[in-house]
């Protein structure tokens, strides 16, 4: 999804590409993690690098909703949640919105899980190393 920046706002662009003058175009993502400080922390470090977020959600099936609805260009995914983990939202993510990307970003960060990770097709970013590793994780996949 490309979205269009004004006054520090996020919409889906509905026009073509350039439609509009001084409007700059970014990739959109979607913040999900069932702990309101975690986003909150999440949302401020991507804020700080000015990465646009489109939405956030508090559990795995709330995720998959907002995808329908935003369709962001990545999401970024808690493992451990209510409802639906991240493992199964992933794949309902990939199912219905091939295109776009996921990052896990988990407390999880022992080689195995992030071998599984990587075979999902996924990135993961421990959340220990977030604040060094997310958003060059990011540039790279948008």
């Amino acid at each position: 999804m490309v979205c269009k920046i004004e006054q520090n706002t996020v919409s889906p662009l509905s026009g073509p590409a350039g439609a509009r003058a001084n409007t700059l175009l970014m990739p959109a993502i979607l913040i999900v993690d069932d702990l309101p400080v975690a986003r909150t922390a999440i949302r401020a470090l991507l804020d700080s690098h000015s990465i646009p977020v489109s939405g956030e959600a508090k559990n795995g099936k709330e995720a998959v909703e907002k995808v329908k609805k935003l369709r962001p260009s990545l999401v970024l995914l808690d493992i451990n949640m209510p409802e639906m983990d991240g493992i199964l939202a992933a794949y309902e993510i990939h199912r219905i919105s091939p295109a776009t990307k996921i990052v896990f970003l988990t407390i999880h960060d022992y080689p195995p899980f992030l071998e599984i990770t990587r075979m999902l097709g996924c990135d993961c970013v421990p959340k220990a190393a977030a604040a060094k590793e997310l958003t060059p994780t990011l540039h790279r996949l948008l």
